[in-house]
C-alpha cells in the first residue's frame, strides 16, 4: 500500500467506498504497482480478497506484498485471500488430468470463450456462508490482468460479460469492490483490446491510468498517473473529475508530484 496514493484518492484502510469498480490501465509502461497497492490496501482493510492472477506467480506477489507490509501467505492461511494462480494452473490443465472442472477450463476448449466456471469460482469464493459469522469487512475481486484473457483467445465481449456478472454480484449484491487491470495497446490496431477497455471505462467509478513519459526514459520520473473519478449512472460526463500526477517508483513506495515538480528538478 502506498500512502501517497491513498492521499490522492482520499482513502484509508479504515475509510473505503463500497460497490465500486476500479479500472487500472497502463500504456507504454508497467502499471503493476497499482495492482500491488490495491492488493495490500484491501488486505490491510480486513476485506475478503479473491485474486485472479494471470500474469505472475504467488511468490512474486508475496515478495512485493512483504515490502508493503502484508503477508499473502498468512492472509491465504487464515482464509482472507483466495489466490488463483493462472501460470501454475495452466500447466496442470495441459499436462495433467483434472478430476473436477477448473476455473480456467476454457484453456482446454477448442473455442475459448466460456468463462462461466471462472465466474462460479469467484462467486463461490466471495459469497458468505449461510448462517456463518462474517469475519471480513466486505468482498473484493482483483484481476491481473484481463488483457491476458484476450491473448488466450477469449473474445472481448465474453470478458465484458464476465466482468458484468462479477460487478453485479460483487458490487451490487454483496456491496464489495472490483479492481481490474487492462493494458492499453494505443494505436496498435488491437480492436478486441480497444473494445474491452472502452466497455470497462464506461462501467467504472474510478480509472487509474499509468502512462509512460512522451519524452522517453527518465531516472527521476518514471511516468504519469491520470486519475479519473466517474459516475457511470450519470447520462453526461459533467460529473467526471480528473487529476494528473507524475510519479517515481521506489523500493517500498511510490512518490507522486505535480508535472514539472519532481524534487530532482527543483
Amino acid at each position: 500500500m502506498f500512502p501517497e496514493l491513498n492521499n490522492l484518492l482520499s482513502t484509508t484502510p479504515d475509510r473505503t467506498e463500497q460497490g465500486k469498480l476500479t479500472l487500472l490501465c497502463d500504456a507504454k509502461t508497467d502499471g503493476s504497482f497499482l495492482v500491488h497497492h490495491f492488493l495490500s490496501f484491501y488486505l490491510k482493510a480486513n476485506c475478503k480478497v479473491c485474486f485472479v492472477a494471470l500474469v505472475q506467480s504467488f511468490s512474486h506477489y508475496n515478495i512485493v506484498g512483504q515490502k508493503l507490509g502484508v503477508s499473502l501467505t498468512a492472509a491465504r492461511e487464515r482464509g482472507q485471500l483466495v489466490f488463483l494462480e493462472g501460470l501454475k494452473s495452466s500447466v496442470g490443465l495441459f499436462f495433467h488430468t483434472q478430476e473436477a472442472p477448473h476455473p480456467l477450463q476454457f484453456l482446454r476448449e477448442a473455442s475459448a470463450g466460456n468463462l462461466q466456471l471462472l465466474y462460479e469460482f469467484v462467486q463461490d469464493t466471495l459469497k458468505p456462508v449461510d448462517g456463518g459469522e462474517t469475519l471480513w469487512k466486505y468482498p473484493v475481486l482483483l484481476v491481473d490482468d484481463l488483457s491476458v484473457l484476450l491473448s488466450l483467445g477469449v473474445a472481448a465481449v465474453s470478458v465484458l460479460d464476465f466482468m458484468q456478472y462479477c460487478r453485479a454480484m460483487v458490487c451490487c449484491e454483496l456491496k464489495g469492490n472490483v479492481v481490474a487491470l487492462v493494458h492499453d495497446s494505443e494505436n496498435a490496431g488491437d480492436e478486441e483490446n480497444d473494445i474491452l477497455l472502452s466497455g470497462l471505462s464506461h462501467q467504472s467509478h474510478l480509472i487509474l491510468r499509468a502512462e509512460g513519459l512522451a519524452t522517453g526514459f527518465c531516472k527521476d520520473v518514471h511516468g504519469q498517473l491520470r486519475i479519473l473519478w466517474r459516475r457511470p449512472s450519470q447520462p453526461t460526463a459533467q460529473q467526471d473529475r480528473s487529476l494528473t500526477y507524475q510519479y517515481k517508483i521506489q523500493d517500498k513506495n511510490v512518490s507522486f508530484f505535480a508535472k514539472g515538480m519532481s524534487p530532482a528538478i527543483l
